[in-house]
């Protein structure tokens, strides 16, 4: 592991916390400038869609390959090329005269945040010891829970105050100032040994996650038919299976099946897909249901989204100690369990719900979702050897990828499932308190995933942080 010094050591959370604070932000603050930069290029609102699309499907693809041109070309110029490919590729989306050029933009703009967090968190893992990965996994995260808090006001503001152009426009100083701190204070990490690219297997695991987040998407917010939907989810899940085969046989596979021989790795991967079920969906609903359940304006809902986002930030810095008390996996099965009855809860929600009632439900659900997210995302790495940390990192950042998509479809699928109507407040209403019951249902079986966790799954860890204490 390497030394840092104090203020390498102190400023390199910030410097990562950055980057994730600038995607987080642009994911949340496009939704709402969408119907304007329609009107500015003369396109059809409803072909805006391929914006969104055309950064996610890049992020998908390239997330698979970021550990390994980490180890082979450094942290540090990975992570400055990450930050100026994003910055470069928002000053395109800022000038685009065209639908056509906006698309070729977001994909830069992708190519960029397809690296950023899952390098920097890989920094973060090597850098610092295990003992500190939950305190300072935290803190990175915890910037990127203010764009869901200001990304659609700031949005709204800025497309009816000066133009949709500025959306992209504010990325460009703050990646500057990402961009010059990780030149100056950026280790340069690299894996131990050179290995080969494995073409063949990234050809197979990013067309598997092409036509995966695809088909989740179509059975979601694209509206695809569902024939198209399962011929894209068959697809990808082949894709998938051929990835596996071929990766037993394969010396330096991108994603060695040996990985899950690590059972913290094996259980954290496997819970983050579906205990993100019903987390994965809130974003997608909760502003849904305030609008066209409760009557909500678009400047209520988005403040009635504020007791979440705060209540989320607050949570972070007692993850820590909560997890150092009781465990990895009695906080995991206890808090799976919890999250899950409160995302049902929100199937009481109805028309005579008070304000304060519905924001002590929202403040809830968003402090317990984010101690899921800080313990899922530590105890899914904290036990890997080095060796095998930039490829499980790699995998990691592509399963909350594909579960965050996989949220979404599921809320919006069962949204249909009920039979949503418009035209009636209480058929809208009946229909979001049915999808917010199933969410928080399925969400609590994850729990069963996280019984699989060994009492001992972080224990070493925090065993030298006691003997350091001592």
């Amino acid at each position: 592991m390497p030394i840092l010094d104090t203020r390498t050591a102190r400023l390199l959370p910030w410097i990562v916390a950055i980057a994730f604070f600038m995607q987080t932000l642009d994911g949340t603050i496009l939704n709402t400038a969408l119907p304007a930069m329609a009107l500015s290029l003369g396109e059809d609102p409803l072909r805006m869609q391929s914006v969104v699309i055309a950064y996610m499907l890049t992020v998908a693809l390239l997330i698979p390959a970021s550990g390994w041109l980490a180890d082979r070309f450094g942290t540090r110029q990975i992570f400055f090329g990450a930050i100026l490919l994003f910055s470069f590729g928002s000053l395109l989306c800022a000038v685009s005269q065209s639908l056509a050029m906006l698309v070729i933009a977001r994909i830069i703009q992708g190519l960029g945040g397809a690296l950023m967090m899952p390098v920097g968190r890989l920094i973060v893992l090597r850098a610092y010891p295990r003992t500190e990965l939950v305190r300072i996994m935290s803190f990175i995260t915890l910037p990127g829970l203010l764009g869901p808090l200001i990304g659609p006001t700031l949005g709204g503001w800025l497309v009816e105050y000066t133009s949709w152009h500025w959306i992209f426009l504010i990325n460009l100083p703050v990646g500057a100032l990402g961009c010059w701190a990780a030149l100056r204070f950026m280790p340069d990490l690299r894996g131990a040994e050179r290995t080969r690219f494995d073409l063949p297997g990234f050809a197979l695991f990013g067309t598997a996650m092409l036509l995966l987040t695809l088909s989740l998407e179509g059975l979601g917010e694209l509206h695809m038919p569902h024939v198209r939907v399962m011929l894209l989810l068959l697809s990808g899940l082949a894709c998938l299976a051929a990835y596996w085969l071929r990766a037993g046989r394969t010396e330096h596979a991108l994603f060695p099946p040996l990985l899950f021989h690590t059972r913290s790795f094996a259980v954290g991967i496997l819970g983050n897909i579906f205990a993100r079920l019903g987390s994965g969906a809130l974003p997608f609903l909760t502003p849904l249901l305030l609008q066209l359940g409760l009557g909500y304006s678009p400047a209520e809902a988005g403040m009635g989204m504020i007791p979440l986002a705060l209540a989320a930030m607050a949570m972070k810095p007692l993850a820590k100690p909560l997890i150092d008390r009781l465990g990895y996996r009695r906080v995991l099965t206890g808090n799976t369990l919890l999250l899950g009855a409160l995302i049902a809860s929100m199937a009481l929600v109805d028309g005579q719900t008070s304000t304060l009632q519905l924001a002590i439900q929202l403040g809830l659900i968003g402090a317990f979702n984010s101690l899921q997210f800080t313990a899922m995302n530590t105890v899914t790495l904290i036990d890997l050897p080095d060796q095998q940390a930039s490829s499980g990192n790699s995998l990691l950042s592509v399963v909350v990828q594909l579960s965050i998509s996989m949220g979404i479809a599921t809320g919006a699928a069962l949204l249909g499932g009920f039979n949503l109507d418009r035209s009636e407040v209480d058929s809208v209403l009946g229909a979001f308190q049915g999808t917010y019951l199933c969410l928080g249902l399925l969400s609590m079986m994850a729990a069963a995933i996280f019984l699989q966790l060994s009492a001992e799954s972080g224990r070493s860890a925090r065993q030298v942080k006691v003997d350091v204490e001592e």
